[in-house]
């Protein structure tokens, strides 16, 4: 990849790029929802008392649930959006609920900005990490069912020489995360709390290659099939094989096969172009001297495992679309739903990770760059999808967030009426993988 010429080369100091990609393994959890590493430093509360505020369009309003019950269910969603956004925690927060293709409910609390007055937009878009798998995982098994490979094929067969042990690891391997190979990520170039990072490292351009080279400074995991140990490396090859076999960059390949049937308008897939495009919230790291806007970056330091910018709106059409049988004929889609049975792997499947609640299964990914945390859902039928984005600042005291996060997606996942759920039952602010997480080894 080359360089948007566009692309600001500021001086700042470099946030979390380890949970920028991420997904937890432990517990049965989708990664945590909130990038904790954030919260060290200065005692700085953001600057706007606008946070609390909800924001709802006339259009959100008429795709609401017409009946007192249902009122009283969103209204509570509401509440504990709000819950979710203040000093002390996060900027914004975006939710959405959609079910059998009618949007349920759509919100946004907190602000745009720090320091400035204007609300956070329901229809804003955001830097949604690791969901991008989901995406790239599905454009591959496009490609299985059009036979122009198989998940048994062996990495050294379509990408010579790329990895260690590319003779032993499969396509399979590479998707479930149990192929042992490196996580580029671990790499000191990404450490999140490193002052370079923010100053210069946040915009250098990155090729798919390059993010594997640095993954092979380090020796595998354990040997391929033996284990299992999320690693961003692993669909950087994905994306590769996707470039390999359709002469295409996978980005274009994304967007030919999902983005552009699906209407999805405000979903891309960006190169090397530091914007987010749009009506967006700014994302922040919190430092010893207050909050750097880190909105701007590279995105190719992330690449296929997680360059991706939507809309929760966007992505609650995606899953519906995705676990709906729209995207994958039957047989690439209960593949992708065929879990490992190694290790932490036992609930994700190929790009893709079940959540066992008490109202049902959902299957989604979570994902998070610096600043910006994004979870998406769907029930296991097709019919029920929730998507979030929080922009989590200043996690100084997360019990309350915790248990608004809670309240949100007991509601969200199980009704208007139902109870909060456990902080196990689903992805959850409580959720602190430390060092299983991408993006931070601190704490995400």
């Amino acid at each position: 990849m080359t360089a948007d010429p566009t692309a600001p080369r500021r001086r700042f100091r470099r946030p979390v790029l380890r949970a920028a990609v991420t997904i937890a393994a432990g517990a049965g959890l989708l990664a945590t929802l909130a990038p904790a590493a954030v919260a060290q430093a200065a005692d700085r509360s953001p600057a706007s008392g606008c946070h609390g505020a909800l924001h709802l369009t006339a259009a959100d309003r008429a795709d609401r649930t017409d009946s007192a019950e249902g009122r009283a269910g969103w209204a509570a969603a509401d509440s504990a959006l709000a819950g979710l956004t203040g000093p002390g925690y996060a900027t914004s927060a975006l939710g959405a609920v959609r079910e059998d293709g009618r949007l349920l409910w759509r919100n946004a609390s907190g602000v745009a900005a720090l320091g400035g007055g204007r609300p956070a937009d329901p229809d804003g878009r955001f830097r949604i990490g690791s969901a991008t798998k989901t995406f790239v995982a599905t454009t591959l098994l496009q490609l299985v069912g059009d036979r122009r490979l198989d998940l048994d094929d062996r990495l050294e067969c379509l990408l010579p020489g790329v990895v260690p042990n590319s003779t032993a690891i499969t396509v399979r391997q590479l998707l479930d995360h149990t192929s042992g190979v490196a996580n580029y990520t671990q790499d000191p170039a990404f450490e999140p709390n490193d002052p370079d990072w923010l100053t210069d490292r946040r915009f250098q351009p990155y090729s798919l290659q390059d993010l594997v080279d640095i993954a092979n400074r380090y020796p595998p995991a354990f040997p391929p099939g033996q284990d299992w140990a999320y690693s961003n490396t692993n669909f950087v090859l994905i994306g590769m094989i996707i470039e390999k076999l359709t002469g295409h960059s996978w980005q274009e390949e994304v967007t030919r096969r999902i983005i552009r049937p699906l209407h999805l308008t405000g979903t891309t897939m960006p190169g090397n172009s530091p914007f987010v495009p749009g009506p967006h919230a700014h994302g922040y790291l919190r430092t010893a001297t207050g909050p750097v806007d880190v909105t701007l970056l590279d995105p190719s330091m992330a690449g296929s495992a997680g360059a991706g910018i939507s809309t929760t709106a966007d992505l609650t059409t995606f899953i519906a679309a995705l676990l709906g049988g729209r995207l994958l004929p039957p047989a690439q889609l209960a593949e992708m739903q065929r879990t490992s049975r190694i290790g932490g792997g036992r609930n994700y499947g190929l790009g893709l990770q079940r959540v066992d609640t008490p109202c049902g299964t959902f299957w989604g990914h979570a994902g998070g760059i610096p600043g910006y945390s994004t979870l998406m859902l769907g029930s296991a039928d097709g019919r029920r999808q929730f998507a979030a984005s929080i922009t989590v600042y200043d996690v100084r005291d997360g019990t309350a967030a915790n248990a608004a996060w809670d309240k949100l997606t007991g509601i969200a996942l199980c009704g208007p009426q139902a109870p909060a759920l456990a902080p196990s039952a689903v992805p959850g602010l409580s959720a602190v993988p430390g060092p299983a997480s991408d993006l931070a080894r601190t704490a995400r």
